[in-house]
């Protein structure tokens, strides 16, 4: 028995322990910020309350419903409701009352008010859309730093371990005479610089991990990772289309302009609205009314008419319709107009200015795109050129031609070249990647 419990326990810690060292793949790091990002959260609520604010505006075109009960009871000289004659004593009354009530008109603000809530909704649609893509964007760069990072530190282990036997090697020629002792030295050194890289590329993983993390809300660092992957440069034709191109088609779905320009519209509707309290409103009502007293006799039998006979008998409607026309209001309609005018004109310029924005940061990643590319083959030509020479070095290392001090520094320069072709890879791919989201393409590194 307690060798089958032992056994649960194991397998209990096993799941446990596979559980906690999942590897995220970029689209479920994506997927999982976008689903427990708070600001999206928020930006989500302000979605509902857009959403209200329609049936709010909905409101204003069915008419209003309203009913009323009140009781009292009235010791002394008092005036009887159902009589309006006064008498002595003590009276119990009630009454109750159902108002409703429509605006017919009203310079038509209810109309424009509808319109402009429809567009409220419209834009913080747009907003949440526009955070959701800067969010896949942000969770894209963050990811790729952290493969380059990861790449980095295999590169460093990688070198560390052929010094390891260079060492190793040098020692026995240093044991047996062949070569002096400053060589081993010199390749120790070297050694200790490179376990120092090692240890610097480690925490410059953990660090991105964090950072990755925190984009998705991820708080357990310890047991966050990444798949480990390698992707390779995609090819892309992103630069056969000239940057004017891609900024005409960004405009017709990048969701922060649909966002600017559904601003501009809410500003119009404002102004229409604002313009609507210069004209006069009509509305109309209709009541229905009736009341109770303890003190209405009937008039044959003298006794107190029943409480239900009473709100038959002494119900009654009324109706009718109230003309309001703004003739003065200490300026404040025509003050109103003006800021709402302001508004508008303060919108279409930031419209204007988001346009010119867009079309400067396509221009900068076109220009990017170019550059890295450019930098990543120079970089690459730079790596074999440095491994042609450090083959060459090596050789003449091995038969005590070279001193351990210029092989070392040989060795250095295809340590950094190979660092910049991964640094400079991965901003290729990012900067790829940044140009086919403005065109429209999907964030993907496959």
């Amino acid at each position: 028995m307690k060798i089958k419990i032992t056994l649960a326990l194991c397998l209990f810690a096993i799941v446990i322990g596979t559980a906690q060292v999942r590897k995220w793949t970029l689209e479920e790091c994506v997927n999982y910020a976008v689903d427990n990002n708070l600001t999206i959260e928020q930006f989500e609520l302000d979605l509902q309350n857009a959403q209200i604010d329609r049936s709010d505006a909905l409101g204003n075109f069915i008419p209003n419903l309203n009913g009323q009960i009140s009781t009292s009871g009235n010791t002394g000289l008092i005036l009887d409701p159902t009589t309006n004659s006064l008498v002595t004593g003590t009276i119990f009354s009630a009454s109750g009352n159902v108002t409703s009530g429509l605006t017919l008109f009203d310079g038509l603000r209810n109309v424009y008010q509808m319109n402009r809530a429809r567009l409220n909704e419209v834009a913080n649609q747009y907003r949440l859309d526009n955070l959701i893509d800067d969010i896949r964007l942000n969770v894209a760069n963050a990811y790729l730093l952290v493969l380059s990072n990861k790449e980095s530190l295999k590169v460093f282990e990688a070198q560390f371990a052929v010094t390891e036997q260079d060492m190793k090697r040098t020692k026995e020629l240093v044991d047996s005479g062949v070569v002096p002792r400053g060589d081993l030295l010199e390749i120790e050194a070297t050694a200790a610089n490179q376990e120092q890289q090692i240890v610097d590329g480690g925490n410059q993983v953990t660090l991105s991990l964090i950072s990755l993390a925190q984009l998705l809300q991820i708080t357990d660092y310890e047991n966050f990772d990444i798949a480990d992957e390698e992707f390779a440069v995609p090819t892309s034709d992103i630069l056969d289309y000239s940057p004017k191109v891609i900024f005409d088609k960004a405009l017709t779905f990048r969701n922060d302009i649909k966002f600017s320009e559904t601003n501009v519209d809410l500003a119009e509707k404002d102004l229409q609205i604002a313009k609507g309290a210069i004209f006069p409103t009509i509305g109309a009502f209709i009541n229905y009314n009736t009341r109770y007293s303890d003190q209405t006799l009937d008039p044959l039998t003298g006794e107190t008419i029943p409480f239900r006979d009473q709100l038959y008998l002494n119900d009654g409607i009324s109706y009718g319709a109230q003309l309001t026309i703004p003739i003065f209001n200490g300026f404040s309609t025509g003050n109103n107009i003006k800021r709402s005018q302001i508004s508008l004109e303060k919108a279409r310029l930031q419209f204007e200015q988001d346009k010119l924005d867009l079309e400067n940061t396509i221009n900068i990643a076109y220009v990017d795109v170019q550059s890295f590319a450019k930098s990543y083959e120079a970089a690459q030509k730079t790596l074999e050129a440095r491994k042609l020479a450090y083959d060459y070095s090596k050789e003449r290392f091995d038969v005590g031609l070279m001193n351990a001090f210029d092989f070392s520094q040989a060795q250095a320069r295809v340590d950094n070249a190979e660092a910049e072709v991964i640094r400079t890879k991965y901003n290729y791919i990012f900067r790829i990647k940044v140009l086919e989201f403005y065109f429209g393409l999907p964030i993907t590194l496959n």
